[in-house]
């Protein structure tokens, strides 16, 4: 799994104890830009003396941003939240479901992952108006909805949770001060991008820096790229059953999304230090030739999180900005975003953990993270204007105006492949091995799991 962290560059300087509701960060309806409504709500349901294990993967500051959210929680319903956070929250929760100790409320990283639990009986379904909530008040939420629907052990699908915080993969970073030397617009559509990759070369420049380094992980970022084209080249039904195999690796559907990288991935003259650097180059270092003067490339595809690696001195917003990676006009298949989140589930059934549940659905819930740092939302009726920097607010725009919302492949596919043979696949074709052969490598790999 590919963990993503939004960076930010404003800090909360409040200490807040979600235990004490006195120490709640922002007194309730003291800032009307915030649902307070939805706060209020809450009061209806009464939890006193009831306490709520909650368990998650944010740890450090995620979890202290979390606990204050948590806390406004506690005050309108009277319940005790208790929060524990762990880096192999992925073994544990499996480990602690078996014994038949799981916490109330579980927070998943990977649907996958909760996906295997629900069909072992193991995750409490929600409602169907819990359901309908998510499509109507998320961005693109029938994704969301489809998404949190597994079978269960009796082979029949259930809504089993709500995705909190998202996180952003369909990014591509640039430098404005090199756009506007070199007299570029940011394109709108995947045929203006190519168009401009080809405009830069045509000027002498380099478009892009591509690395697919990552040590026992090198490969990984490929595969976002093809997940990205995929969904602009094919309808979203199609990214589906490649996920699940129903279609097969090696289909020309999948191979055409593998060669759209190519496009941009094995052309000599459209990356940086050539196609054979690509999969050399570590993805951590590959965008700092974007700050370098003259520049090494003007572009660089890839996720939310990646400005943790850009230069100390490079500034958000100022000396890196982001556009939406595009997609084709001529296809008509609206805007599709990549990405990833966290989802909230029942894992130890009460009336507690079903109202915390209702709680993370609440524009509340979101906007007193989103104030914070770290957290972008697909609620609509969250309040943009409380984003803490106008980065998140900019990628909470981005799925907000989604059409489509995906998450990444490669993590809900058997890791085999998408830890595996996928990673391996795409530094086989970076290194100019044919995508056809490549595309039946990895599904010979997923066959011999059957």
């Amino acid at each position: 799994m590919k963990k993503l962290l939004l960076s930010s560059a404003i800090a909360v300087t409040l200490s807040v104890n979600a235990a004490h509701a006195a120490d709640l960060f922002i007194k309730p309806g003291e800032d009307s830009r915030f649902n307070w409504a939805s706060y209020d709500a809450l009061k209806s349901v009464q939890l006193s003396g009831e306490t709520v294990s909650v368990f998650g993967p944010w740890m450090g500051d995620e979890k202290a941003n979390f606990e204050r959210v948590v806390a406004y929680f506690e005050q309108a319903t009277g319940a005790k939240v208790n929060y524990a956070g762990s880096d192999s929250f992925e073994q544990q929760i499996v480990i602690d479901a078996q014994a038949g100790s799981a916490p109330n409320v579980s927070v998943f990283p990977q649907p996958g992952l909760a996906a295997d639990l629900a069909a072992k009986g193991f995750l409490t379904p929600l409602s169907d108006d819990v359901k309908a909530a998510v499509v109507k008040d998320y961005a693109a939420g029938q994704s969301w909805a489809d998404l949190a629907t597994f079978k269960n052990s009796k082979g029949k699908e259930d809504f089993y949770g709500v995705f909190y915080r998202a996180d952003l993969k369909s990014l591509v970073w640039y430098s404005p001060d090199n756009f506007a030397d070199a007299g570029y617009d940011v394109p709108e559509t995947m045929e203006d991008l190519k168009a401009l990759t080809e405009e830069i070369v045509a000027d002498g420049g380099t478009p892009w820096c591509i690395g697919l380094g990552s040590g026992a992980a090198t490969g990984w970022p490929a595969t976002d790229w093809v997940e990205d084209l995929l969904l602009r080249t094919q309808p979203a039904s199609v990214y589906d059953q490649w996920v699940s195999n129903e279609i097969k690796f090696d289909d020309p559907r999948i191979v055409g999304a593998i060669e759209e990288f190519g496009w941009f991935a094995r052309n000599d003259a459209f990356v940086d230090g050539g196609a054979g650097a690509v999969s050399s180059t570590d993805f951590r270092d590959s965008p700092k030739g974007m700050f370098q003067s003259p520049p090494k490339c003007y572009l660089h595809r890839q996720a939310s999180f990646i400005p943790a690696f850009f230069p100390e001195d490079v500034e958000l917003g100022t000396d890196a900005d982001f556009f939406y990676f595009p997609s084709y006009e001529s296809k008509k298949l609206g805007n599709p975003v990549l990405g990833a989140g966290t989802l909230v589930s029942v894992t130890n059934d009460s009336k507690g953990a079903r109202a915390f549940v209702d709680f993370i659905r609440s524009p509340i819930a979101h906007e007193l993270w989103m104030t914070q740092t770290g957290f972008v939302s697909a609620h609509l009726g969250a309040n943009p204007e409380v984003y803490a920097t106008e980065v998140a607010k900019k990628q909470g725009e981005i799925i907000r105006y989604a059409t489509t919302f995906r998450f990444d492949g490669s993590d809900l596919m058997p890791g085999k492949i998408g830890a595996g043979s996928f990673w391996t696949g795409m530094v086989d074709y970076t290194g100019g091995k044919d995508a056809k052969e490549v595309a039946k490598d990895i599904q010979k790999t997923w066959d011999a799991l059957k």
